[in-house]
């Protein structure tokens, strides 16, 4: 049984491994409740995952091995520190009167929150009873998981597509795309509102007929406010190599401005707002 913990403040560049090793293999929680849940760390004063200023709460467990994966210490949850969603909530009552004046307020992301459901979605419902605004940060290949009440309480989604070539997405993650598009179709129609993110990969992702594929998909949708192009970058590599783990892409290089102005050209010829 793992100990209940403080989470303390944090970064999603910060190195957490082995914090709580009786946690439950990430495939198979079971959690009705969420009373407790498994974090890496949190982020205050983001600009970036979501509108406004931004507390990022990074919550443990991820389904998905994608090779060019920043955070693979977010994978497990016996790598995160097992805390009461009542003290991750009063640690996000404290921000409050900073978060509101500034548009901002609260976002999860991960590993993949839909993994922790339970316990994400009664950290969300309190957010919004704070009256914070609410963003996730998803891959969408749990998407099936999260009903109707669960996307209430989410102002904004924040959806990783990583590919629209099946043998692509399963070579770079592991799994299945076939999920990630469901859950898309599902939020556009719900009307949900949705900030697509595509991470630029050399060699990986940045084939044009790839790029295509996901600004035809996304650019018919109505509630997809951005796409938001992610060139690859090399500053989780540490965390592969400290954690023994076998990273391919240690000599690709960074994405060049020529190729990443030809992609987000791509999604702006389909029609997609992007940035």
């Amino acid at each position: 049984m793992s100990t209940v913990q403080i989470l303390e403040p944090g970064s999603r560049h910060d190195l957490r491994v082995g914090i709580s090793p009786d946690a439950p293999d990430e495939s198979q929680i079971k959690d009705e409740e969420g009373a407790f849940g498994y974090c890496h760390s949190y982020e205050t004063s983001s600009r970036y995952d979501g509108p406004g200023l931004r507390l990022v709460l990074f919550v443990s467990g991820c389904l998905l091995r994608c090779t060019y994966c920043h955070n693979p210490d977010t994978w497990h949850l016996k790598d995160g520190t097992y805390v009461s969603a009542d003290h991750v909530l009063r640690r996000v009552n404290d921000f409050v009167p900073a978060l509101l004046p500034l548009g901002g307020g609260l976002t999860i992301s991960g590993g993949e929150p839909m993994v922790q459901l339970a316990f994400t979605r009664r950290i969300f419902a309190g957010a919004k009873a704070l009256g914070l605004h609410t963003a996730i940060q998803t891959s969408g290949f749990l998407g099936d998981r999260a009903d109707e009440s669960y996307l209430s309480n989410i102002d904004l989604v924040l959806l990783d597509i990583k590919s629209s070539n099946p043998d692509t997405y399963r070579r770079v993650t592991g799994r299945d795309l076939a999920p990630t598009l469901r859950f898309a179709e599902r939020l556009a129609s719900l009307s949900k509102p949705v900030w697509v993110r595509f991470t630029l990969v050399p060699g990986e992702t940045d084939d044009p007929t790839n790029v295509d594929g996901i600004a035809r998909f996304v650019a018919p949708m109505k509630n997809v406010e951005w796409v938001e192009v992610q060139p690859f970058h090399q500053m989780g590599s540490f965390k592969w190599k400290a954690m023994g783990l076998d990273y391919k892409l240690l000599d690709t290089p960074p994405a060049s401005k020529d190729l990443v102005n030809r992609v987000i050209s791509q999604f702006r010829a389909a029609g997609c707002q992007v940035r």
